[in-house]
């Protein structure tokens, strides 16, 4: 799991490109400064947009209050790019916006979206879920006693949130943003669209403009090299500070009826950016689906659609069975140093697909070489190209979204009925098969889904590996949006966000379920 960022450090010693140079002189400090940007200002508004639902949905009583709590994560269902191509449509000349107020007679905006600004917006609208969830998750669990403290010592309810809660709710909060971030440099297709020059698509810019692949390992390499730096920033930050709370003194949180003015008032900013960050969007893309389905549905959509299910389908259940390799195998074995491996095995998540996919190609590339020189000409090209390495990139990538509610679950399962089965004489296998993989069902299904929906939002990693012949939903609607056929994307991306939200319902009735 950690092959390709061991190659892209090694490969580095074997020198730069030709168009390094110019790429140091022209373009390197725009991709710094724009991804800088990015990840700043993406972090503080979706900082903004998490906590603040997070805190008013967990604290107020309003209506509407439960759907609103899952409206608010659907954004997640729609991938950044597609979001990206729904709002230059709506504010383009000609667009939504235009038709809807022309017959008003009012003075049409002229609102240019296709900038840094804009998509600092869109991906910010998209990504806030990750702090809202996260940090939902901790309100939720918040004591009422500490509150009830901060209030007889004389503090209301603004003084106690920015003096109490907010510093509690840090890890929440710094791990919502950590996700953020990644996805945020990792993301193409609305920066690529929008003409925003990021390392990402100074990566693709490399290796398909300039066909250099020395030169894609170095940026890859600085993009490697200013993720783990914000890593180890954020972890030296906290250092040793821990929160914790005495269970048995715990009260729930009591949510507060406000006034039927603010409750209303209330439930329109809550809604806002759901409203933005899914509804209108849809809204957007099922107008432009109206318009194009009967150029676009067309037989080889269907065939595409396929495709797109079973690599997804395949990279879940591969996660899995990897995740759960991991988590065993080093729970198994009593040596510490093989139990400290394996987090290694789990940093795939903060490396963006393209540094991955750099990563991928190059030994995938040398084995095929040596396997054409040992059987000959003939054999043709094993890894490089295949769907074997397309599967094995999404293992390393999403690897660690399987691996957290497998461990997560297995966490909850009583080491007494483990014991039992051991002291029965009953082996590890036999334990884990009739005891704790029935007890683990839930979280490896959650798992599952988990991966397929980050399988078929992924563009970067997708682009750089697929085979030639194997065609993805999120791959055509970026072909059809590079193309200025930005209606024809708006059907295969509606599939790719049906795929996500269906899964999602599914998984929160069996949770409740179990």
């Amino acid at each position: 799991m950690a092959l390709p960022t061991l190659v892209i450090f090694v490969k580095l010693f074997a020198g730069a490109g030709e168009t390094w140079g110019h790429i140091v002189e022209y373009l390197l400090l725009r991709y710094l400064s724009n991804s800088f940007y990015l990840a700043i200002a993406c972090s503080l508004l979706t900082i903004l947009l998490g906590v603040s639902t997070a805190w008013w949905s967990t604290r107020y009583e309003f209506p509407l209050r439960k759907p609103l709590e899952w409206l608010l994560i659907l954004p997640l269902a729609i991938p950044s790019y597609t979001t990206a191509y729904a709002y230059a449509g709506i504010f383009d000349y000609g667009g939504s916006l235009e038709l809807l107020l022309r017959p008003l007679s009012w003075g049409i905006p002229k609102v240019d979206v296709m900038n840094i600004h804009g998509l600092v917006l869109v991906l910010s609208i998209s990504l806030y879920p990750y702090v809202y969830v996260a940090c939902r998750a901790f309100f939720l669990h918040q004591s009422q006693n500490l509150i009830e403290a901060a209030q007889l010592l004389g503090g209301n309810s603004i003084r106690n949130f920015f003096k109490l809660i907010l510093p509690i709710a840090r890890p929440a909060i710094v791990g919502g943003v950590i996700l953020v971030l990644m996805e945020v440099l990792n993301d193409y297709g609305a920066a690529k669209y929008y003409g925003v020059n990021t390392f990402t698509t100074g990566i693709f810019k490399a290796w398909f403009g300039y066909e250099e692949i020395e030169t894609a390992v170095y940026l890859a390499a600085l993009l490697l090299a200013m993720i783990f730096s914000l890593i180890f920033l954020e972890q030296w930050q906290r250092r040793r500070k821990k929160f914790t709370s005495q269970d048995k003194s715990r009260k729930p949180l009591k949510r507060i009826l406000l006034s039927k003015p603010k409750q209303y008032l209330l439930l329109g900013m809550i809604a806002l950016p759901a409203i933005f960050g899914f509804l209108i969007p849809v809204a957007q893309l099922l107008y432009w689906a109206f318009l194009t389905y009967e150029s676009v549905l067309k037989a080889s959509f269907f065939s595409i659609a396929l495709q797109s299910l079973l690599i997804a389908t395949l990279a879940a259940v591969a996660c899995v069975l990897f995740a759960v390799l991991l988590l065993y195998t080093s729970h198994w074995n009593y040596l510490k140093s093989i139990k400290s491996l394996s987090k290694f095995g789990v940093l795939g998540y903060a490396i963006p697909g393209a540094v991955i996919a750099v990563g991928i190609y190059i030994p995938s590339l040398y084995v095929d070489r040596w396997l054409m020189k040992m059987l000959g000409a003939k054999v043709g090209l094993i890894l490089t190209g295949t769907i074997i390495a397309l599967i094995y990139a999404y293992v390393v990538r999403f690897l660690a979204v399987a691996y957290n509610p497998i461990a997560s679950g297995r966490e909850k399962i009583q080491n007494t009925l483990v014991e039992a089965s051991y002291s029965l004489g009953k082996g590890t296998l036999f334990t884990f098969f009739k005891i704790e993989f029935p007890l683990l069902q839930t979280a490896i299904f959650s798992a599952m889904i988990l991966v397929f929906i980050d399988v078929m939002k992924e563009l970067p990693l997708t682009l750089l590996l697929k085979p030639y012949e194997v065609q993805t939903l999120a791959v055509k609607a970026y072909e059809y949006a590079s193309d200025e056929l930005v209606m024809e994307a708006a059907l295969p991306s509606l599939l790719i966000i049906l795929t996500g939200v269906l899964p999602v319902i599914i998984l929160n009735k069996l949770i409740r379920r179990d």
